[in-house]
């Protein structure tokens, strides 16, 4: 088996996140839904650049939110994504690597602009997201195969559930499983949304299935995964599926499993709730590593929730303190 270099590496949606502040009366001349997230085309995302307010750029996406978790946690992570070779494509790659996860996907030429999310935020804190998918939804098995060197070096192989909707992508995400398995490794997924799982069903369950040793859901996808109202029947079947399991419940915590055991955990108190955005891909952050060091069930859940408590306490989805010393502050040993 190849020396373990990485903990985990990731395969996802590379996009750039924009915040900028606005006011009601931008998005209502812009024509921008409120609080909400609508798809645009390049054009679009040309001119709302162009025309919003100076802000903050910094890489994003749910599978690079969880390699930013994973670094600040301590953990050796890299990251499988495309970005174009242009300025916010510059932007992606030097933020991840800035912050210590390994990125050295090739970016696309002579095709669509990197993706962003352009996120005005208003006085009340609310988030209006345009987003414009671009080179983000062109990863290929040919960008596995080009990272083949650092998936086979990594302990677990984590997939986003975003990226599943081109036939290629499916074809790249079963062709990681493949090399993940040749080099004894794990594969994971997260579902990402209910509507991916909606779209995707019968594909997900074939992969899930088939190619996934962990999953990971929480509770309204798995439910929309195994077409049940039940979450206990939804838990069993899921079991039947993979080794491991980890489907969070928002307040109620979070329930693990591992063959027949079944461990609860509880959600991290917080002294006020700002922004479950990203909580689910900072779940996964402390959970995976706590998996690839060894850890217990319990203990990889607990570095989950300690994890996304930290990030539903502020806006944006990247940690705004060492993830690491917050785990040990609760009492979570590292070496």
């Amino acid at each position: 088996m190849t020396a373990t270099r990485f903990d985990v590496l990731a395969v996802g949606n590379a996009i750039v996140d924009v915040l900028s502040p606005a006011s009601d009366a931008f998005l209502a001349a812009e024509g921008i839904a409120r609080d909400a997230m609508t798809l645009i085309d390049e054009d679009r995302a040309r001119t709302l650049y162009e025309r919003m307010q100076p802000g903050k750029e910094a890489s994003g996406g749910s599978a690079a939110n969880t390699v930013a978790g994973i670094a600040s946690l301590g953990g050796r992570a890299a990251y499988i994504g495309k970005v174009a070779d242009d300025q916010l494509g510059e932007i992606f790659s030097h933020d991840i690597r800035a912050i210590g996860v390994d990125f050295a996907s090739t970016p696309l030429t002579g095709g669509p602009a990197t993706a962003r999310c352009l996120i005005n935020v208003t006085p009340d804190a609310g988030r209006s997201m345009s987003t414009f998918l671009g080179a983000a939804a062109l990863v290929t098995e040919e960008d596995v195969e080009a990272g083949a060197d650092a998936l086979r070096a990594s302990s677990i192989v984590y997939l986003e559930g975003y990226l599943f909707d081109r036939e290629e992508a499916k074809r790249a995400y079963v062709r990681a499983a493949e090399l993940a398995a040749a080099a004894g490794r794990k594969t994971a997924l997260t579902l990402s949304d209910t509507f991916c799982v909606a779209r995707h069903r019968a594909a997900f369950r074939h992969l899930v299935a088939h190619h996934i040793d962990i999953l990971l859901a929480n509770e309204a996808e798995i439910t929309a995964l195994y077409e049940t109202d039940d979450f206990d029947a939804a838990i069993e079947m899921c079991r039947r599926d993979v080794a491991i399991a980890a489907v969070t419940r928002s307040d109620k915590g979070a329930v693990l499993l591992r063959d027949e055991e079944t461990v609860i955990i509880e959600a991290e108190p917080v002294s006020e709730l700002v922004d479950t955005t990203g909580a689910g891909d900072l779940f996964a952050a402390g959970f995976l590593l706590g998996l690839a060091q060894d850890r217990s069930l319990a203990e990889s859940g607990r570095m989950g929730a300690i994890c996304a408590a930290e990030i539903i306490s502020h806006f944006g989805a990247r940690p705004e303190c060492s993830l690491k010393t917050l785990a040990e502050d609760a009492g979570i040993p590292f070496e």
